[in-house]
């Protein structure tokens, strides 16, 4: 009787430990880079990289190429501030940044905004905005940086691509 219940208890143990290493061997480790997606549209020119995306500075010198005017443009709410942005980046509001629904990632555009003539340089690191009417969003920083009223939450802006 004692051998039977060893037996049991020993053929249980087995089957236990047997499946616990099979889970453990289809786990992937955590220690892996995140893998960055590519940008289904095309790829950034590896020239524009050197244009500054973190400051203030004259278009002077820029081929610049209209891709809209009197487009929408609105800004990020803080509470996205940290997450992933669809190029695999953290979102930072107090950065020039922007997403667009076409533009490629990595692309850089000029924003002015069509009532004081102020304009931005921002980098597209993300997809959206997801309201019809709306063309680009800028980062915070971006969009009060060219507004004209602080309580606005939207404006009419020129969207030109920078060639060079």
């Amino acid at each position: 009787m004692r051998s039977k219940k060893h037996i049991i208890l020993t053929t249980l143990t087995i089957t236990f430990l047997s499946c616990f290493t099979y889970v453990i061997s289809q786990t992937k480790p955590t220690t892996e880079q995140p893998k960055i997606t590519q940008d289904t549209v095309k790829t950034a020119r590896p020239d524009l990289l050197a244009i500054p995306t973190d400051s203030i500075f004259t278009d002077k010198g820029l081929k610049l190429k209209l891709y809209k005017k009197t487009a929408h443009a609105s800004y990020y709410a803080d509470r996205f501030n940290g997450k992933k942005t669809a190029d695999g980046s953290r979102f930072n509001n107090s950065k020039y940044t922007a997403a667009h629904k076409k533009l490629p990632f990595g692309t850089r555009v000029k924003v002015t905004n069509e009532a004081n003539g102020k304009f931005v340089i921002v980098k597209i690191t993300d997809r959206g905005p997801f309201v019809k009417t709306r063309e680009i969003d800028l980062s915070k920083r971006a969009f009060m940086e060219i507004t004209k009223s602080k309580g606005a939450g939207a404006m009419k802006v020129t969207i030109e691509v920078i060639m060079n």
